[in-house]
């Protein structure tokens, strides 16, 4: 058994004796916020409760056997039956208030639906003759349903399930037209992605839907050449992910998150069972099937992740489609063994308006706090306490471990105030601005601008006003810092006092901003002329 198989038991242990505690509601089901989160739950039950090496962790298996299959029962029965109602085969999503009463959502089958045909194909001879023809009716009004029979426009997370299903519910019903379509599909999605990049930059969970989805069909494909096609898929996502990854972080810009996805990295399941360089801890938001599903990544790109010995500099180009636009981004990331630095260039709307233009991140720990760090200007859809949903009043320059960011927010902008995310360290406040210690890094974070900082459970919140307002940010790693002969948080602090860092031609809503830091000689220039018109420069000279 190797390490990734090891990594997947632990997780099957973990939430199979989560589900053996869990209160069981009147419905039957454990949730009624999500109907995939009692599917996900009752399948590592189940395979807990039939698998004779894991079974003597669980206080009964027989009758932890018994419980998931009450739960995967009701599951079931849940799904839309009637050929002639929409969304023929699908699920409700939310189940309050009560699950009788909630309508078929498009949204679970996606990839529920390909779960369930692998739960089916592995573990179907361990179930009782009457839930095996349950699933098996199940199945087959998701086939005919035909949740997947969409073309290709977006190249996103939806249509990477569907191509996925198309492939597995092809075969399982030796559909062959269905089965062709879903090859076509996959080759056409490889095409668009190796050559134009991925339009959904570090958004999670759904990355994980494509490798899940991918994994799912690789896992039940037999046939030699089709296998090859999605192990080809696969290779490149967990390229992908080796470029962005620091120790359980996923580093650099996202296009979208969830709030446990920011300003902490949570969803960390496939990055345990594939890397296993960080301790796993006792969250799990998003179990899904990262307990059963692993693909093992490239050589190449497990080196890439799990050596971050010398500093890399990661420059890629994406192709957004919006409307029918398409629109390049380009993203930049600094990565060492230490922290991560980095972000997008470009501001752009996103589903949910959930960009997160730049953060700075530190590895993942067992520590219970958060292990992002940055500064943003409230927008659309923003709440205190959700430090994501971002405004387009913000102008960057990115210089490996260095970024600023100038704030040009007009008068009639709702919130007036940036808000700053530091995680949990020891930190020096000073009127020019914050240094601290986050695990093996100094940070420095000047201000133009009036501050506040704020002690939360989980991270400390910083307010800045300004008109405009600006932050410089500066790390350094321990052996960084060593080379330049700073030992402590205190010297850190001292050396980084005679900082240049200036606000020229300010205007509210501009202005040339200069900063010299420390750990490279050249000169940095980020002048804003008004929102969404800027020019960055690197002057190569102080």
């Amino acid at each position: 058994m190797n390490g990734q198989q090891q990594r997947q038991i632990e997780i099957i242990q973990a939430a199979a004796l989560s589900a053996q505690s869990l209160p069981m509601l009147a419905s039957g089901l454990w949730f009624h916020h999500d109907i995939r989160d009692n599917f996900y739950y009752a399948s590592y039950l189940f395979a807990a409760a039939v698998d004779e090496e894991i079974q003597s962790l669980l206080n009964n298996p027989a009758d932890s056997k018994k419980k998931a299959e009450g739960v995967l029962a009701r599951v079931l029965q849940l799904q839309q039956k009637d050929p002639d109602q929409p969304l023929y085969g699908h699920f409700p999503l939310n189940l309050n208030p009560s699950p009788e009463l909630a309508k078929a959502h498009e949204l679970p089958v996606e990839l529920m639906g390909s779960l369930m045909v692998y739960f089916y194909a592995r573990y179907g001879q361990h179930l009782g003759p009457e839930l095996q023809e349950a699933f098996e009716r199940a199945l087959h009004r998701i086939y005919e349903g035909g949740f997947y029979r969409k073309p290709l426009q977006l190249f996103h997370h939806h249509e990477a399930k569907y191509t996925a299903a198309k492939i597995i519910f092809g075969q399982f019903y030796e559909d062959q037209e269905l089965l062709e379509d879903g090859t076509a599909s996959l080759k056409r999605t490889m095409e668009r992605v190796s050559a134009q990049g991925m339009p959904e930059y570090g958004a999670l969970p759904w990355f994980w839907h494509w490798v899940q989805a991918f994994t799912c069909a690789w896992e039940l494909t037999a046939e030699p050449a089709l296998k090859q096609q999605l192990a080809g898929m696969l290779d490149y996502l967990w390229r992908e992910r080796a470029l962005f990854y620091l120790k359980g972080a996923w580093v650099g810009a996202h296009s979208r998150g969830w709030p446990h996805d920011a300003p902490a990295d949570r969803n960390v399941l496939h990055d345990y069972v594939q890397f296993g360089d960080f301790p796993l801890g006792d969250r799990m938001p998003r179990t899904e099937y990262a307990g059963f599903l692993c693909y093992p990544a490239p050589e190449d790109a497990l080196r890439r992740a799990l050596e971050r010995n010398q500093p890399e500099v990661i420059t890629k180009q994406m192709i957004k489609i919006d409307t029918g636009e398409e629109i390049p981004l380009h993203s930049y990331a600094y990565v060492t063994k230490d922290y991560a630095a980095g972000g997008i260039w470009e501001r752009v709307k996103e589903f949910d308006n959930e960009q997160i233009r730049w953060m700075v991140s530190f590895p993942v720990t067992e520590e219970t706090g958060v292990n992002q760090l940055y500064f943003f200007h409230p927008g659309e859809g923003w709440r205190e306490g959700d430090p994501r949903h971002q405004s387009e009043y913000a102008e960057v320059l990115y210089d490996k471990n260095r970024i600023l960011t100038l704030f040009p927010v007009p008068e009639h902008a709702e919130q007036q105030e940036i808000i700053g995310v530091l995680p949990k360290g020891t930190w020096i406040r000073r009127a020019a601005g914050l240094y601290g210690q986050v695990q093996n890094a100094f940070v420095s974070i000047l201000l133009h601008g009036h501050y506040t900082f704020e002690e939360l459970e989980d991270y400390n919140l910083v307010r800045l006003q300004g008109k405009p307002a600006a932050a410089a940010v500066e790390i350094l790693g321990r052996d960084e810092a060593e080379k330049l002969a700073i030992d402590s948080l205190a010297a850190f602090a001292e050396r980084m006092g005679g900082v240049e860092f200036t606000l020229q031609q300010a205007s509210r809503l501009g202005g040339k901003l200069i900063y010299t830091g420390i750990s490279h000689q050249d000169l940095l220039e980020l002048i804003v002329a008004s929102p969404g018109q800027s020019v960055a420069r690197i002057t190569g000279k102080r």
